[in-house]
């Protein structure tokens, strides 16, 4: 299997090896989201006794609620890794097109950018920030 510019991809093998892990993923996401789901805090913020109690518990459900924004974040990521597995460009660098290694991807499967690339990225998005 070859990608972009004739570079040799990955085997199936380890394709398969980096679908079982995204997927593993995905269900401990599903996992996690079903679990906070059920534990969240059931009490209405105006039967709170004082107003710390009731910040308290405004915090803890924006907090709850920034997370599941995480978490779909990342689904998304995982079911775009997903397709490109499918598609045959996993493991390609989205900037310069070049091999993603290996050991970047055991680490974050999902990755869609190389080191080299990443990094850049992080700068432009640092100096950009403190303007």
């Amino acid at each position: 299997m070859y990608g972009i510019g004739g570079m040799m991809a990955f085997n199936v093998r380890s394709l398969k090896k980096f679908k079982d892990l995204l997927l593993q993923k995905k269900l401990n996401l599903l996992r996690k989201a079903q679990s906070t789901f059920g534990e969240e805090i059931k009490v209405q913020p105006d039967e709170l006794p004082d107003e710390v109690d009731q910040a308290s518990a405004a915090y803890l459900s924006s907090f709850s609620l920034r997370l599941r924004g995480r978490e779909k974040t990342f689904m998304k990521k995982i079911d775009y890794t997903l397709s490109k597995i499918e598609d045959g460009s996993f493991g390609i660098c989205e900037e310069c097109e070049e091999m993603i290694s290996v050991k970047r991807l055991n680490a974050r499967p999902e990755a869609t950018l190389c080191i080299q690339c990443k990094e850049t990225q992080e700068l432009r998005e640092k100096s950009l920030a403190e303007r």
